[in-house]
C-alpha cells in the first residue's frame, strides 16, 4: 500500500510541474537595438573641459531612429512578427493589456513567432529627434477613451469588451505618450525599412496611423512577407484612383502599388464604428 501511495504522489507532483512548467516562456535571445536615424552636427568646435551645461558648438545629435525591443523563443517559427504601434502610442501597445492580461506579445511568443517590438521616431524610448517639437501638457484623458470607441465618456458602450474598473482605466491612460519632436512620415518609413533590413524577412503589424507607414515600408523594403493591419489610418493609391478625402496621401505609380498584391494583407477593424456621421467629432473618420 505504501509503494502505491507513493507512486500516485509522484505521479502528482510531476504532472502539477508539467503544468507550471507550461505558464513559462522560453526566451531563447533577447536585446533591444537602434533602427535608421539622422545624425546631425553643430557648428564650432568642442571644448570636452567645459562644464556639460554650457551650450557650445562642434557636437553631433543622433536621432530620428526607431528603437526595438526583441525576444526569440526556443523554437522560433520562420517569419517574425513586427509590431508597430499607433499614434499616440508606444510598444506598450502591445505588451501587457489595461488589466493584467497578456497581450498580442506574449500571446504570438507562445506560439512560437519571434516578436520585434518597435518604438517610431520621437516617440516613446525612441525620443531623441533632430527637429524640436512642442510637447503639450493639456489634459486629454477623456478624448482618448472616446477615440478608442470606449464609449462617450463617462458613458462606457453597451457590450464593450473593455474592462470598467477604474485601475485598468487609469493603466489605459497612462499607456498615452506624445511626439517628441517633429518627424515627419518619411524618416519613420525610413526606420522601418531599417527595421527590417536588421530583422530579414517578417510579417509587420500596424494599427491606426502607422497602416499608411506600413503599406509604404512595403514599396521600400522587399523584407516584408505580409501584413496584419489593425484599423489602418489610411490606405495607398495608384496615381488617378484617389478616393476623395483619403489619408494615405497622393497617389503612387501603378508598378509600385502592385507591390502589394504580392503579398498577404488582412485588415481588422473593431466594434462601434459609426455607420454614418455622429455629432461625436472623434468618430468621424
Amino acid at each position: 500500500m505504501k509503494k502505491i501511495v507513493i507512486l500516485v504522489s509522484l505521479v502528482f507532483v510531476s504532472s502539477s510541474f508539467s503544468a507550471q512548467e507550461n505558464k513559462y516562456l522560453t526566451i531563447k535571445e533577447q536585446g533591444t537595438f537602434s533602427a535608421g536615424g539622422n545624425m546631425i552636427k553643430s557648428e564650432g568646435t568642442f571644448d570636452p573641459l567645459l562644464p556639460w551645461n554650457i551650450p557650445q558648438g562642434g557636437q553631433t545629435r543622433h536621432g530620428d531612429h526607431a528603437d526595438v525591443f526583441y525576444q526569440i523563443p526556443a523554437h522560433p517559427k520562420k517569419y517574425p512578427m513586427v509590431f508597430l504601434h499607433g499614434y499616440g502610442q508606444s510598444k506598450r501597445s502591445w505588451q501587457t493589456t489595461a488589466d493584467g492580461r497578456e497581450g498580442f506579445s506574449d500571446l504570438f511568443l507562445r506560439k512560437g513567432f519571434p516578436v520585434y517590438l518597435i518604438d517610431q521616431p520621437g516617440r516613446g524610448d525612441a525620443g531623441q529627434t533632430t527637429k524640436p517639437g512642442q510637447i503639450s501638457a493639456n489634459p486629454d484623458d477623456q478624448t482618448w477613451f472616446t477615440q478608442f470607441r470606449i464609449g462617450l465618456y463617462p458613458n462606457f458602450n453597451e457590450g464593450v469588451q473593455f474592462p470598467k474598473d477604474e485601475k485598468s482605466l487609469d493603466q489605459f491612460f497612462r499607456m498615452m505618450t506624445p511626439n517628441t519632436g517633429n518627424i515627419d512620415e518619411e524618416t519613420i518609413v525610413n526606420a522601418m525599412s531599417a527595421v527590417f533590413d536588421k530583422t530579414g524577412n517578417g510579417i509587420l503589424v500596424t494599427h491606426s496611423a502607422s497602416g499608411t507607414i506600413g503599406w509604404k515600408t512595403v514599396l521600400k523594403n522587399n523584407h516584408i512577407k505580409a501584413i496584419v493591419s489593425y484599423e489602418p489610418g489610411g490606405f495607398i493609391f495608384p496615381e488617378g484612383e484617389v478616393p476623395k478625402d483619403n489619408r494615405g496621401g497622393a497617389g503612387i505609380p501603378m508598378a509600385e502599388f502592385m507591390k502589394l498584391t504580392k503579398i498577404p494583407i488582412v485588415v481588422y477593424y473593431g466594434d462601434f464604428i459609426p455607420k454614418e456621421e455622429t455629432k461625436a467629432a472623434s468618430l468621424n473618420f
